[in-house]
């Protein structure tokens, strides 16, 4: 599989380098400035998984193409989870493969942390868990989904709209007050307790949630 996939990447253009082992795998990931990896899961020695989370953990964030046997619907998001790109099952059409390998290789090594972090506010989205420090804050679902939002865009002002588009809903048609509300919530919850000032309110703008986690 590894030198029939090797052998039409090359006549697509690729240049590729093939490891028959997990250890290998990480070895030239970590050693090689690859545009993207196509990695399988069950590997000899180390998993395609524990490849993955080695990689983000050293802040490597080149495209991952998991390209698996296993079909399972939990496989596929541990494995997004931990920080791949896309996940292709096996047995696979080699157009669609081509396709995916383009589409990760358009989005870039862009950093894509899988626990997203502000200073000491960390926030787990696969975990559904929020820490300040080592202390773990109990948040309900649109709490958790609005604090999200904010530390994907931390450092940015969002507006009152774009905050409904994305944690309530396109249609939502009721009071755009409740954003105020809620706010309110997250900040008597991850802030006031420990005397930060995360979440901030830029006049005219929206709010925006400092980098350094306030």
């Amino acid at each position: 599989m590894a030198t029939a996939l090797q052998r039409g990447l090359v006549g697509e253009g690729f240049t590729v380098d093939v490891a028959l082992n997990g250890p290998d795998g990480l070895h030239l990931a970590r050693e090689n400035s690859y545009d993207a990896i196509v990695c399988d899961i069950m590997l000899p020695g180390l998993s395609g998984y524990r490849i993955i989370e080695a990689l983000r953990a050293d802040q490597n964030w080149v495209p991952v193409l998991v390209l698996s046997a296993k079909d399972g619907e939990y496989d596929e998001a541990d494995a997004l989870d931990l920080g791949a790109d896309d996940y292709l099952i096996k047995p696979f059409s080699f157009v669609v493969l081509l396709a995916r390998l383009r589409a990760v290789l358009r989005r870039g090594a862009r950093p894509r942390p899988a626990v997203l972090a502000c200073g000491d506010l960390t926030l787990d989205p696969a975990a559904r868990s929020v820490h300040r420090g080592g202390t773990e804050i109990e948040l309900t679902p649109r709490e958790f989904s609005l604090l999200e939002y904010l530390m994907r865009r931390a450092g940015e002002a969002v507006s009152k709209a774009d905050i409904l588009h994305h944690v309530w809903d396109a249609h939502y048609e009721g009071d755009a007050n409740v954003i105020e509300v809620y706010v309110g919530y997250l900040r008597r919850k991850i802030d006031l307790p420990f005397h930060r000032h995360a979440v901030q309110t830029v006049r005219g703008a929206g709010y925006r949630l400092a980098t350094d986690g306030g």
